[in-house]
């Protein structure tokens, strides 16, 4: 066969044509059509001063994502467990005492990076779904005195939403570095960096931001960055170096990696969707989908996992009734009418529904469309 003819397995591969789905489970979710627009968009160099000028943009409309003013913020090409990594890999050093608030898978996720980074953990633990009071949060600090404190902000497996100001307090009154997971949070539900006094944050894009899977912003103090320039040894990851990623994106612009030109450009259109639309404007249309959704949860006779006070506005926990199977239900509505939510996993495997409501499909009308096929999905297999 000659160079030029084609190789027969090319007829085996047809052309794309994934399925249409309304991505309502916790992510990633619905892309916003301008998002899709701008990652067809030509690509330059990762050093040409156009993405130079993408990136700058990209750090200051996160300013106002996060909450921060005085905070700096930049992007890691990774996903959000990148950005996790990162916030160790930099602020957690051996032998570090390390103070995980465990209430959810990423809570173990972060003690498991601390502990191969040679940190000393030490965990307040309770059961997934629940959150800590002030008071608890101050005497788990005061009695442990650690250099670093993590908490999950909106835990993605469980649908509770932790507030941080009394950890940050408390953290700072010891003299601790606080990180907080912001990756269910960030562009659907308020951070308020500056207000919580959170330290170090991190993100991802598939989730509030209505983007596609790749990226993983982050914020992180003043205080952060004095810390990280006092650091005297390197980070044990290269690649998530925040000083030469920091150096790269924000004061030389010398060659660190080749970043996902196209992921920028999304993540830059994604943002001004949100700048447009206000961001107090946006976390109030989630705050209202998901009270329209729990709303109709209820009417149904269905139970929410988390207590009202402390649920994620864009992830929701729906307790599985009696005698149901939920991954038939997942497969239903993924069969006809093409709808994905997830189930939940470990401790709480089979006893949840994951539902999220963020993006595109947090309105009204989204809403209720979603309750009418779900009853129907229930009652298939009650």
């Amino acid at each position: 066969m000659s160079a030029i003819e084609q190789h027969p397995a090319v007829n085996l591969f047809p052309p794309l044509q994934p399925p249409r789905r309304y991505l309502f489970g916790p992510g990633p979710s619905m892309v916003h059509p301008r998002v899709y627009e701008a990652l067809s968009k030509p690509i330059v160099g990762h050093l040409d001063p156009y993405f130079i000028q993408v990136m700058g943009d990209v750090q200051q409309l996160l300013k106002m994502a996060f909450g921060t003013r005085d905070g700096a913020t930049l992007v890691i090409s990774g996903t959000g467990s990148a950005g996790m990594e990162a916030a160790v890999a930099n602020f957690v050093e051996s032998e570090t005492k390390f103070a995980v608030f465990a209430n959810g898978y990423f809570s173990d996720r972060l003690t498991e990076m601390g502990k191969r980074h040679g940190a000393n953990v030490v965990r307040f633990e309770k059961p997934w779904g629940e959150t800590f009071t002030d008071d608890e949060a101050r005497e788990f600090i005061g009695r442990e005195k650690p250099k670093v404190v993590a908490y999950v902000h909106a835990e993605t497996s469980t649908g509770a939403l932790q507030s941080g100001k009394a950890i940050c307090a408390a953290a700072h009154d010891a003299g601790a570095l606080v990180i907080a997971d912001c990756v269910t949070s960030l562009g659907g539900v308020p951070v308020e960096f500056d207000r919580t006094g959170i330290d170090v944050a991190y993100s991802c894009t598939q989730k509030g931001l209505s983007c596609p899977p790749g990226l993983s912003p982050m914020a992180m103090s003043p205080r952060a960055m004095e810390w990280l320039r006092g650091r005297t040894t390197p980070s044990r990851s290269w690649y998530l170096d925040l000083k030469l990623i920091h150096d790269y994106s924000t004061v030389s612009h010398r060659y660190h990696h080749t970043a996902p030109i196209s992921m920028f450009y999304a993540l830059r259109e994604a943002l001004l969707v949100i700048a447009e639309e206000g961001i107090d404007s946006r976390w109030e249309r989630h705050r209202r989908s998901h009270h329209y959704f729990v709303k109709g949860i209820e009417a149904a006779g269905l139970r929410m996992h988390v207590p009202e006070a402390h649920r994620i506005a864009t992830l929701n926990t729906v307790c599985v009734p009696k005698g149901v199977g939920e991954a038939k239900v997942r497969k239903r509505l993924l069969d006809d009418p093409g709808i994905e939510i997830a189930g939940g996993f470990g401790p709480l495997a089979g006893k949840v529904f994951r539902i999220g409501v963020m993006g595109p499909l947090a309105t009204e009308d989204n809403v209720q469309f979603f309750l009418n096929e779900f009853s129907k999905a229930l009652k298939c297999d009650g």
